[in-house]
């Protein structure tokens, strides 16, 4: 039935068992829930991404059962969604006033946790102490710096 482990699965079902409780015990979750379920899991999908494999973004109108959850999680477990290095440039020369490749460090976090799938002030915090972006005397960073740390990813030691 699936590529998952006997272990992935009872940490699935456990997870959605309790979504299921919290739905009334009826052994089916709401599609609006995929996405939390999913974080739950320890997964981080889009909505974007949880509404094009089956969750909808209103309650109510469609559900499922365990058998048919695992397939939904085994497609988006697989699913890489990134933009590309250009892609974040454009997107960062939209704060850049002078365009000379920085924005104010203070705008940088605004954008993070207020544009798009917003991150939290924790998230935001751990993604500048891992990228180890530092302002300048005028509150600036260079963003071009900051999107290729990203987008390389966590250092493995």
């Amino acid at each position: 039935m699936t590529a998952l482990s006997k272990s992935e699965i009872e940490d699935i079902r456990e997870v959605f068992d309790l979504f299921d409780f919290w739905d009334g015990r009826d052994g089916m979750v709401d599609a609006v829930k995929v996405g939390d379920l999913l974080r739950c899991n320890g997964m981080n999908p889009t909505n974007r991404i949880c509404i094009k494999h089956g969750a909808t973004e209103k309650m109510g109108l469609k559900q499922y059962k365990f058998e048919e959850f695992v397939p939904i999680y085994e497609k988006i477990i697989q699913e890489k969604e990134s933009g590309t290095f250009a892609d974040y440039m454009e997107a960062f020369k939209t704060f850049d006033r002078e365009g000379q490749g920085f924005i104010f460090l203070a705008e940088m976090r605004h954008v993070l946790t207020m544009y798009g799938e917003k991150l939290s002030e924790e998230e935001t915090d751990n993604i500048l102490k891992f990228t180890d972006i530092h302002e300048d005397i005028d509150g600036n960073v260079k963003y071009e710096d900051f999107i290729k740390k990203v987008l390389e990813g966590p250092k493995t030691k």
